[in-house]
């Protein structure tokens, strides 16, 4: 599909050459790639003050934006990661994202606290999703009720129904007053969560089945004992074959007792009928250690997404453990394996996420971001990169999470 890249003029850079680029428009699907509050030259500003990094990064999505013809009333989803010690409030912290929206905007949101990110005394980065009619006429929407569902300061949506889209706010166990719900017990609060969608999805007419991708973030310090309860508990709500997924573990979330936050896409006809999608799982590819519903690879109309791709076996055992060069390449050739099977390849991938496992710095995140890029010819997808101390299993180093479009 035909696609339009942006680099404004005099935009922050990396401090090494890749061929990502800041954002794509791909028929109606506008991407940001993760935003931060660098120099032209990557040297981080306004070192350690979030509030002041949060504005300049809003002031660098609408600039991006700009360049593909849209702003940011057009925003359907922001997934914001920011540092939190356990002492930011991250309804401020929405707050603070929310003062550099303007009237109209009504985007879906997910905050996620991390202990630090790439380089030191960055706090913020965020990406986005925007939607432009391909005549670059504003798209209708349609908003989630907010009954039942996880509070969220304005002017934030539960959810955002754009054309056949349909993008969920991360959800999170609280109750409308903010108190966190069975504290402690994350396979309850996974259901409690997993209700909240299903309720914002039938507002919209969908249901899970319509569900195309879900990005699962728990607390936990990495393993098989924080990854697998949770797991069979938010798999339960799919049918085989279900979306494709991505889960990672997070040290802590923003308020005590607070176990999981889910987001998801789905897709649905403008017309409420279901739209037939192909899954993928290329044979002798990688497995989780116990049956989960989800597939590799999920194409929809001209969308496809993958769940987030590592360097383990079919048994759920790192390969490669601790070696985080060498599992970046071989995630990367999984992620070329899914799109074979799906007729597409690199040249049709729109954005990429990234989390690895490393320190705050350039050297984990140079140890693995020119290897993805090399996979990309200039100009390339959109890009984020968010560093861990840990990872889903043990010796596992990264996870890439992979949207593309292919007509």
């Amino acid at each position: 599909m035909k696609k339009q890249h942006a680099w404004p003029e005099g935009h922050w850079n990396w401090p090494i050459t890749i061929t990502h680029k800041h954002g794509l428009r791909c028929g109606e699907i506008i991407h940001v790639g993760g935003q931060v509050d660098l120099t032209s030259h990557g040297v981080v500003r306004h070192l350690g003050d979030l509030r002041q990094q949060t504005a300049e990064v809003m002031t660098y999505l609408g600039r991006v934006l700009e360049e593909l013809g849209a702003d940011l009333v057009d925003l359907v989803r922001l997934r914001c990661f920011y540092v939190n010690d356990g002492t930011g409030d991250e309804d401020e912290f929405l707050e603070m994202v929310a003062a550099g929206l303007p009237a109209g905007a009504h985007p879906a949101v997910t905050a996620i606290p991390f202990p630090y990110l790439a380089y030191e005394g960055m706090c913020v980065e965020i990406e986005a999703i925007a939607m432009r009619g391909r005549d670059n006429a504003r798209m209708t929407r349609q908003y989630a009720p907010l009954d039942g569902l996880s509070p969220l300061p304005e002017p934030f949506a539960q959810g955002v129904r754009c054309g056949r889209m349909i993008y969920m706010s991360g959800q999170s166990p609280r109750d409308v007053n903010g108190v966190i719900i069975d504290p402690g017990d994350i396979v309850t609060q996974t259901n409690t969560v997993m209700a909240q969608h299903g309720r914002a999805l039938n507002a919209f007419g969908a249901g899970f089945d319509d569900v195309v991708k879900i990005n699962r973030w728990y607390g936990g310090q990495g393993g098989i004992e924080d990854f697998e309860p949770a797991a069979l508990a938010c798999a339960a709500h799919f049918k085989e074959p279900g979306p494709a997924a991505t889960g990672i573990p997070i040290p802590r979330h923003a308020w005590e007792g607070m176990g999981v936050k889910i987001e998801t896409v789905a897709m649905l006809g403008e017309d409420g009928s279901y739209l037939k999608r192909e899954h993928v799982w290329p044979e002798g590819h990688w497995d989780w250690h116990v049956h989960l519903p989800y597939k590799h690879g999920l194409k929809c109309g001209e969308m496809i997404f993958l769940g987030g791709q590592v360097s383990i076996n079919q048994k759920g055992c790192a390969i490669d453990p601790g070696q985080l060069t060498q599992q970046t390449k071989s995630s990367m050739e999984n992620i070329r394996n899914i799109l074979s099977e799906f007729g597409a390849d690199f040249d049709d991938v729109v954005k990429v996420l990234t989390l690895y496992d490393g320190d705050c710095g350039e050297d984990a995140l140079n140890a693995n971001l020119p290897i993805r890029s090399s996979y990309f010819t200039d100009p390339g997808p959109t890009s984020t990169g968010v560093p861990l101390p840990e990872l889903a299993y043990p010796g596992m180093m990264v996870e890439i999470d992979i949207d593309a479009m292919k007509e």
